[in-house]
């Protein structure tokens, strides 16, 4: 029985870095800004915020982790505006090259939409789903396009934005 346990622990030693050597690029702590198109209630607007979160190697070209992003837009209608927006997701993600990835997301977001010229606002939550490629352009270093689609709660209507990045890996 040691036999086996340590035959093992010394094929898990010995494939784990071979996992994060296929997916090195794309793995451990990254950090981002974002901007594009954002489509909320039948209204355009420009999306602009921050993202971080950590990817790890489960198999030798997918990655697996969480992301929290918040973000900010121009959207605004009938006297109202999207104040601020809060999303955690889970993301995984397909080395396609070694310098390319293909992930995506499923996660909560939160909005919160304010009267203008008031005090007065509320939040909706929803979910959060979308897909997207990463390039990795040196070792820390990764710039990315990606589509989000958020579908809120109580037929508020949906969320579409397309949005492109840089960021860098710790």
């Amino acid at each position: 029985m040691k036999t086996v346990i340590f035959a093992a622990l010394a094929a898990a030693a010995v494939s784990a870095p071979a996992f994060a050597q296929d997916a090195a690029p794309f793995t451990g702590p990254r950090a981002g800004v974002t901007l594009g198109y954002d489509k909320v209630g039948g209204e355009d607007g420009f999306a602009y915020g921050v993202s971080t979160g950590y990817d790890l190697a489960l198999a030798p070209r997918i990655t697996f982790g969480p992301e929290v992003s918040l973000s900010d837009t121009t959207v605004g209608a009938g006297g109202t505006e999207i104040s601020r927006d809060l999303a955690a997701s889970v993301r995984l993600g397909y080395v396609v090259t070694p310098r390319v990835l293909a992930f995506g997301k499923v996660g909560y977001a939160n909005t919160r939409i304010e009267a203008s010229n008031s005090n007065f606002g509320f939040s909706i939550e929803g979910v959060r789903y979308g897909g997207g490629v990463e390039f990795a352009v040196t070792g820390n270093t990764y710039i990315s396009a990606e589509y989000q689609r958020t579908e809120y709660e109580d037929n508020f209507g949906g969320r579409d934005a397309g949005v492109v990045g840089i960021g860098f890996r710790f």
